[in-house]
């Protein structure tokens, strides 16, 4: 069987997600994961008039989790390895 990353494993592993407006058009999503690792997105508009608190937590959440594809496959590849 070939073991592979899978987006159900990336959901399984997150244990929070906090949102932060940082600035009228800044929003960062910060991921804890079960062993403590941090992992963080961002979202920012052009203007505060065009700022929508929905939109940019859905993108910043999505830039945060985009990134555990790469992480996991790390972790994979050397387990695969025999590392």
């Amino acid at each position: 069987m070939t073991e592979r990353v899978t987006q159900e494993h990336l959901e399984s592993i997150i244990t929070d997600k906090q949102f932060h407006r940082l600035t009228e058009t800044l929003t960062v999503c910060i991921l804890t994961l079960r062993n403590g690792f941090t992992v963080m997105g961002e979202s920012a508009c052009v203007s505060p008039k065009t700022y929508n608190q929905e939109i940019g937590e859905r993108i910043a959440f999505e830039n945060a989790f985009n990134k555990l594809w790469q992480l996991e496959g790390y972790v994979l590849k050397n387990k695969l390895a025999g590392f």
